[in-house]
């Protein structure tokens, strides 16, 4: 949840039942990786749960690649780009696949991993000047061929692939 009342609950409001798949497959990640670190396989646990939560509510169904906004309960969104793919949910998507693969050993996660990949490369990627594009429309065109603006930075993509080339090539 992007926001919750101060108990936990969910806030019945726009605001309050807005998921950001990219922000919690993100922070998934984050715990997965602190849970090895400390040899806690209760945090990896939770991290893997969380991936599975926001890829099952996340991903579309109907075009592929995962959506920026969903509602909690399924009702509509307030931002207008909700169901737009932006590049950097799915950078951290194949992190976190990547990684629950490599911690669980689990098929499902090399699965995961495997679909959101390919999307992404299939979509996002610029085969003529290399780089992803950064914003698509829901059924994976590209919006607008900028490749760099305030908030497309030289960061989520270099780190997937260097975050991914490590994983694969240490233990």
């Amino acid at each position: 949840m992007e926001n919750t009342a101060a108990d936990g609950s969910i806030i019945d409001h726009f605001d309050g039942r807005m998921l950001n798949p990219g922000h919690a497959i993100e922070a998934a990640w984050f715990i997965m990786l602190e849970g090895k670190v400390r040899s806690d396989a209760s945090l990896i646990r939770l991290g893997c749960d969380m991936l599975e939560w926001m890829m099952e509510r996340g991903w579309d169904e109907e075009y592929g690649g995962i959506y920026y906004y969903r509602d909690v309960f399924g009702k509509p969104v307030q931002e207008y780009w909700h169901d737009m793919k932006f590049w950097w949910p799915h950078n951290e998507a194949v992190i976190a696949t990547l990684l629950a693969h490599r911690l669980t050993g689990k098929e499902k996660y090399a699965s995961m991993h495997h679909k959101v990949y390919k999307w992404s490369e299939e979509h996002f990627s610029d085969r003529e000047y290399g780089e992803w594009f950064g914003y698509l429309h829901r059924g994976g065109s590209v919006s607008v061929p900028l490749k760099g603006t305030l908030w497309k930075s030289f960061f989520h993509h270099p780190r997937m692939q260097w975050l991914c080339w490590f994983l694969e090539n240490t233990d």
